[in-house]
């Protein structure tokens, strides 16, 4: 049967079988130039492909692969060497001319309504061609096109390509079989993976989003791949730095699966990400209901409630996720920057150390443990701590600065001086004009050498 527009949002069983009788008696019947619009997987359509080839024998059928973005559909079909001898042309992939266009709804200010509901804003120029062409097309060529197309690919003619879909001859629609569907979502989930998901250009990973969107789309998908394809769709969205459609994400798998404690803890991720600090803790505590022993939960709740003062609270979480995991340097490193801030400097020297034997090289460490060294007075400990630093890091300016004043306070002008020369040549603004009211430097105040850095 031909699906009308109505019929898209229709929530019918689908009689595969008739659908693809109905486009073949299409098919044997067009005498000359059609368009016809067939809605299916990839996978799907190349078994449809093959399957029409062998029914319809009497007319000769070629394939176009699209394997990028074009804008001028029309003069590649037009240098084909055999366009004289094609009666049904079957395109694939001219969904890639779609990728960066959506990629780059995102990227230039659209608002949410836009991006989401397939709202005509701009049109992709290889639709835009089409439109212009849909006359030359029908008076050029004695073809019959079919477009093998995903639904958001669809969509897009629909809104953004009125002129050229409108004379359509049909509209079929190939759902996945449960079982390649099963197949198609199991290998989506298993090569699913963030760090993964950070190296992707804009257009690989919206592929990405409209593959698993297509995915979900299909009503015969199983309620557990659902919960899980949702949630690698929000991990896309949160690599994107698109927060807030991966916080929609996360909530529509917590719908269907409520204890799943990664889609808990990925919301915090993203909800810190915004801001929304208090609501980022409330989500990693269901995170933690769920599954106690996260130590990456316990850690990042300790980020939150570090940045919302809350130090007491945020000192035990880093001691939980220690206790969890105890190579957790970034956990010691900033239990060691909560305790500094509550004047327990010996505490976070221990803390510093405790990083330190799991991360030798971390400057930022060894600068910090510095600091909490000298609060103590122990600036000979402290300068040494620096050096280690900057071993690691030579042009580390903080470490620098630090060391000047640790040397001010022994009063020992000279390395002051020269140290403090170094930090001010990498960063001038910064640590001049910090120089100015730090008191660990009120010894050598009135040095002439001293005024002539700072100025």
């Amino acid at each position: 049967m031909k699906l009308e527009l109505t019929d898209w949002d229709k929530d019918l069983p689908l009689e595969p079988d008739e659908e693809y009788q109905a486009l073949v008696r299409t098919l044997n019947f067009t005498e000359g130039f059609g368009l016809l619009f067939a809605r299916c997987y990839p996978a799907e359509g190349e078994q449809l492909i093959g399957k029409v080839k062998k029914e319809i024998t009497n007319k000769n059928i070629e394939v176009l692969p699209l394997k990028q973005a074009v804008t001028n559909l029309y003069e590649i079909i037009d240098k084909l060497d055999n366009k004289e001898q094609i009666d049904i042309l079957v395109i694939t992939g001219l969904e890639h001319s779609f990728y960066e266009y959506e990629e780059s709804k995102r990227l230039t200010n659209w608002n949410s309504r836009d991006i989401y509901s397939y709202s005509w804003k701009s049109v992709p120029p290889v639709l835009i061609n089409l439109n212009q062409q849909r006359e030359r097309f029908r008076d050029s060529f004695n073809i019959c096109f079919v477009f093998f197309l995903p639904l958001f690919a669809i969509k897009y003619f629909i809104q953004r390509a009125p002129d050229f879909f409108d004379w359509r001859s049909g509209l079929f629609d190939f759902p996945i079989d449960a079982e390649t569907l099963k197949q198609e979502s199991s290998r989506i989930l298993q090569d699913g993976d963030y760090e993964k998901y950070l190296t992707l250009t804009p257009k690989e990973r919206t592929q990405k989003i409209l593959e698993i969107q297509e995915l979900l789309a299909e009503n015969h998908q199983v309620t557990s791949s659902q919960a899980e394809l949702l949630l690698e769709l929000g991990n896309l969205h949160f690599a994107g730095q698109d927060n807030t459609k991966a916080i929609a994400s996360y909530d529509q798998a917590l719908k269907i699966k409520p204890d799943k404690h990664e889609a808990w803890y990925n919301r915090g991720n993203a909800l810190d990400d915004l801001g929304r600090t208090e609501e980022a803790i409330a989500s990693y505590d269901q995170a933690l209901k769920f599954k106690p022993d996260d130590h990456q939960a316990w850690y990042n709740r300790g980020n939150a409630l570090g940045n919302l003062g809350r130090i007491e609270e945020a000192i035990a979480c880093y001691d939980k996720a220690v206790k969890i995991k105890p190579d957790l340097h970034e956990a010691w490193y900033n239990r060691g920057i909560t305790l500094d801030e509550l004047g327990r400097n010996e505490e976070a020297i221990e803390s510093y150390n405790q990083a330190l034997e799991f991360k030798l090289d971390y400057h930022q460490t060894l600068n910090n443990r510095g600091i909490a060294l000298r609060k103590l007075g122990r600036n000979k400990e402290a300068i040494a701590s620096y050096d280690k630093a900057l071993e690691i890091k030579p042009d580390y300016s903080r470490a620098l600065y630090n060391k000047a004043c640790c040397y001010a306070l022994q009063g020992n002008i000279e390395q002051a001086l020269e140290n403090l020369q170094k930090a001010i040549v990498i960063s001038p603004d910064q640590w001049r004009k910090l120089a100015k009211t730090d008191s660990g430097f009120d010894s050598i105040r009135e040095d002439e050498r001293f005024q002539a850095l700072i100025q």
